[in-house]
């Protein structure tokens, strides 16, 4: 006999039964995850999907689930004991509970010990570890790949990552960049000179190089590298200005190596205006990047402004031949690709062109959802009568 799913495959319930319920677990959350996850609820929402997000109470703030119809649940960072106690009482009312990261999905596997409810999980980054804590972290990643369900790669390397990890069922996700994060399309033209001159002069780059780097500062996201690399731009006439938005704690660090060595660069904090900051740059540079999909690579691209990354996996597969990429890590290379960039309109041109014909590639918000909706509604549908 051919069974029947409860939940239609557009999250609509049918007649007489419930929607679907759902949990969505963040740990502190990156920029990356928090985006995705907000622009997830939006979409199941708008489907019927009951939603409940679980995350510290600043993500809500600064990601507004809330604003797209999910319910809200305060969940301390993941150094807090009583995060897995809120989760338990929480998740014991959902039908399936998506968590996304390693250790919001640790606190989930634990919160769910001994209950029937999936566990879908998304892994957006490739964590770093050495010596002792590489031991651990892989013991961390076997533990999550086992107890889901379904486990979300939103990069290749991501998913044989979880195979290798012992994951029963490991599948690349579709992640889309949310609307609200694209910049617009070209910024050169009349209509938008007005606002990007305005920015450049603000920075002081009217008649220089304006170099964008946007991320929070900290050690995996290769700040080191990108200042070793701004030692070699001091040559360079006219001299660049490369800027970084973000905050963190390597701030002090980074301000103080930048004003021993007389370096060429900004620290302008966090900014919630970095689709303007991107229009008005010249280049866009990531000098490290633990997400797979990373934001600012996309928000590059849409942009339609030259970028420079490294050749890190889950980079090469996101960006294709549309970003100059150079071996993480080397700050020679990345120096070099700056300054022949720089010299180079006509390839900044070529650039430009296929990075927008590489964003069109990329799923779109509907089609992250609709593949999220299938496999809840793998998961959920009840077994076959007898």
């Amino acid at each position: 006999m051919t069974h029947v799913s409860s939940h239609s495959p557009h999250g609509h319930a049918p007649h007489g039964q419930s929607p679907l319920r759902t949990v969505q677990v963040l740990g502190g959350g990156s920029a990356g995850s928090c985006a995705h996850v907000r622009s997830l609820t939006s979409g199941l929402v708008a489907r019927g999907v009951r939603v409940t997000v679980c995350a510290p109470a600043e993500a809500d703030h600064a990601y507004g689930f809330t604003g797209v119809g999910a319910d809200h649940v305060h969940v301390p960072r993941r150094n807090d004991p009583s995060s897995v106690a809120t989760l338990r009482a929480v998740c014991g009312e959902a039908d399936l509970v998506h968590a996304h990261g390693l250790h919001a999905a640790l606190r989930a596997a634990l919160a769910l010990s001994g209950r029937r409810v999936p566990l879908v999980v998304t892994w957006h980054t490739r964590p770093y570890a050495e010596g002792a804590r590489a031991h651990l972290l892989r013991a961390l990643e076997r533990r999550v790949a086992k107890a889901a369900s379904v486990v979300l790669g939103s990069s290749s390397d991501l998913v044989d990552r979880a195979r290798s990890r012992g994951a029963r069922d490991a599948r690349l996700a579709a992640v889309a960049l949310p609307a609200g994060r694209r910049p617009g399309a070209a910024h050169e033209g009349a209509e938008t000179d007005g606002p990007r001159h305005k920015t450049r002069a603000e920075l002081g780059t009217t008649d220089r190089p304006l170099l964008m780097a946007v991320g929070s500062l900290d050690r995996h996201r290769g700040y080191d590298t990108l200042l070793d690399a701004a030692r070699a731009w001091r040559r360079l006439d006219p001299l660049p200005l490369l800027v970084i938005a973000g905050e963190g704690p390597l701030r002090e660090t980074l301000q103080r190596r930048i004003e021993n060595e007389g370096l060429p660069v900004r620290l302008i904090g966090r900014r919630d205006d970095i689709g303007e900051l991107l229009a008005a740059a010249d280049l866009a540079l990531l000098p490290g990047c633990p997400e797979a999909r990373s934001l600012f690579a996309q928000e590059a691209l849409h942009a339609r402004v030259p970028l420079v990354a490294p050749s890190t996996a889950g980079m090469p597969e996101l960006v294709g031949d549309a970003a100059e990429l150079v071996p993480h890590g080397d700050p020679q290379a990345l120096a070099e690709a700056v300054t022949a960039l720089l010299a180079d309109p006509g390839r900044c041109e070529r650039l430009k062109d296929r990075g927008t014909r590489q964003a069109a590639t990329w799923p779109t918000e509907d089609e992250t959802v609709a593949q999220v909706l299938s496999v809840y509604d793998e998961l959920t549908r009840p077994l076959p009568l007898p």
